[in-house]
């Protein structure tokens, strides 16, 4: 009973570490949950639950188009010529910060869209 328990905790914390056994969070909804809410949202409420999703969700494409950023600037520094074919690894990496860049200003659009709409209701 010991030996199982701490393996079972191994694996809850381990899981927790890379995300698997952690609640669904407002960042959980399918593209067809999410286009629902948008399509049902009436309420100040509704509009906050959306302004915060974007929000969380902008979020997160900041922090991995930062990252995207640092990897991007690393793979530049590399000048071997095998890395001078197109496409090179920098050119992977600052096509991917810029993917992250542009969804981030597009979720941070929607969020500030909904923002003002929890504003309206309210009036």
């Amino acid at each position: 009973m010991v030996q199982t328990m701490k393996g079972l905790t191994f694996f809850v914390v381990f899981a927790a570490s890379i995300g698997i056994a952690q609640p669904q969070t407002s960042t959980g909804y399918s593209h067809s949950e999410l286009q629902k809410m948008i399509a049902e949202a009436h309420t100040p409420q509704q509009y906050q639950v959306l302004a915060t999703y974007f929000r969380v969700k902008q979020q997160t494409l900041e922090q991995q188009a930062q990252s995207e950023k640092v990897e991007w600037d690393r793979r530049s520094q590399i000048t071997v010529s095998v890395y001078q074919k197109y496409p090179r690894p920098a050119d992977s990496s600052r096509n991917r910060y810029e993917y992250f860049t542009y969804e981030a200003q597009q979720m941070g659009q929607q969020a500030a869209h909904f923002e003002g709409l929890v504003g309206s209701a309210r009036q």
